[in-house]
């Protein structure tokens, strides 16, 4: 993506925080697609395991202490990540989620092109007067986003329904289908499950243990379909604020995995894959799950429809907050195992044609050619006026 063939590469910069989940890994994979472009990729972000796998791809990693959520402390994130900006002069900044896109808008407030990716809209997390000042800073901060890159029509819709005035770009995720491939179950099993729990039918559910994810609704669901289908087991794999009390809630049959290093052995394993989000933007979990030829069943949240093909809609999405509804669609695939192995290989047929990470690299590598062209021109414009 070089704008001239003798010129330097040019330098991104991704500002990101979180560190974990799914926007860790949406920055890892652009870092790596990028870098193998030839940009020289810069990303600021808290110390981490996440900062090791960057150093590890040959990003240019910059320390950027913030914390998850807004508070006192953001004037001096933003002062330190315009610092930042002005040692690494990239000629784009492209911004991960709702603390870093309000902390990265503030630092450059449109001096260069910048790129501000949601990653799910912070008013979904919150309500009453919170809501309604996260949906004023988002609409006073669109005016220094010069695109909007949103990963569903269905996140960018509920932008423009809050009123915010982006320059939209609308970049399905995509995951690694080198890396995200269908393995043989039971040898699996073998080194992750203990002898007693790896005979009956196995749900996995990967995702941060926080109320965003929904956890809470699957373990309130679990005891129905434990009672349609006996000896099934439940594993939630990944770590959070809600580990203390999701423990306290779940019976035998739940496992607690933790956070795991490789969650693709663990998709695998599973004879069905459950995300419960109460919102996503679009959750990369289903898209791994299918692309190991997993089926899956997801609520019907931001992108989750726009994720599955139009067939496996009927059998894999269900309402959210519904425990009920959720069981019934659990309980029923677990219970139909031809159903599962159908729906599993047509949802990694989609994922191939659909959610290359590749594909999504291109398409964000083509947002950035085209800011960084008009902004080559309006610089020119603007020299040639003065002049």
């Amino acid at each position: 993506m070089h704008l001239s063939p003798t010129g330097p590469p040019p330098r991104v910069l991704h500002v990101t925080q979180p560190v974990d989940g799914g926007v860790a890994r949406v920055v890892t994979d652009l870092a790596a697609a990028q870098l193998a472009a030839g940009l020289h990729v810069t990303v600021a972000c808290p110390d981490s395991p996440l900062s090791a796998r960057l150093v590890a791809l040959g990003a240019d990693v910059r320390p950027w202490a913030a914390t998850r959520s807004p508070g006192p402390s953001l004037v001096g994130e933003a002062r330190r990540l315009a610092r930042v900006v002005r040692d690494v002069r990239p000629v784009l900044v492209h911004a991960h989620s709702a603390k870093a896109g309000l902390a990265g808008r503030l630092a450059v407030r449109g001096r260069i092109p910048t790129v501000f990716q949601p990653h799910a809209w912070s008013f979904e997390a919150v309500g009453g007067v919170t809501a309604a000042l996260a949906r004023g800073w988002e609409r006073r901060g669109a005016r220094w986003a010069a695109r909007v890159v949103c990963v569903s029509e269905a996140e960018r819709r509920l932008g423009a329904e809050a009123g915010v005035r982006g320059r939209w770009s609308v970049v399905p995720n995509g995951i690694d289908v080198e890396r995200f491939r269908p393995g043989d179950a039971d040898a699996v099993r073998a080194g992750l499950l203990p002898d007693g729990d790896r005979g009956g039918p196995l749900v996995v559910c990967v995702g941060r243990l926080c109320r965003q994810k929904g956890q809470d609704v699957l373990l309130s669901a679990w005891e129905s379909v434990v009672r349609r289908v006996p000896g099934a087991r439940l594993v939630l794999v990944g770590d959070g604020p809600e580990h203390a009390r999701l423990r306290a809630l779940a019976p035998g049959s739940v496992l607690f995995a933790g956070d795991v290093g490789d969650v693709v052995p663990w998709y695998r394993a599973a004879d069905l894959v459950v995300l419960p989000s109460r919102w996503e933007g679009m959750a990369l979990a289903p898209l791994e799950a299918m692309a190991c030829g997993r089926p899956v069943v997801v609520t019907d949240v931001g992108g989750a429809r726009e994720s599955l093909p139009p067939d496996l809609v009927p059998h894999c999405l269900v309402p959210a907050d519904a425990p009920a509804a959720l069981a019934a669609a659990v309980a029923g695939l677990l219970l139909d195992p031809p159903l599962r192995t159908g729906l599993g290989e047509r949802g990694r047929r989609h994922v191939l044609s659909t959610h290359d990470v590749r594909r999504t690299a291109q398409a964000v590598a083509d947002v950035y050619r085209e800011l960084l062209g008009a902004h080559a021109v309006s610089t020119e414009r603007r020299e040639s006026v003065a002049s």
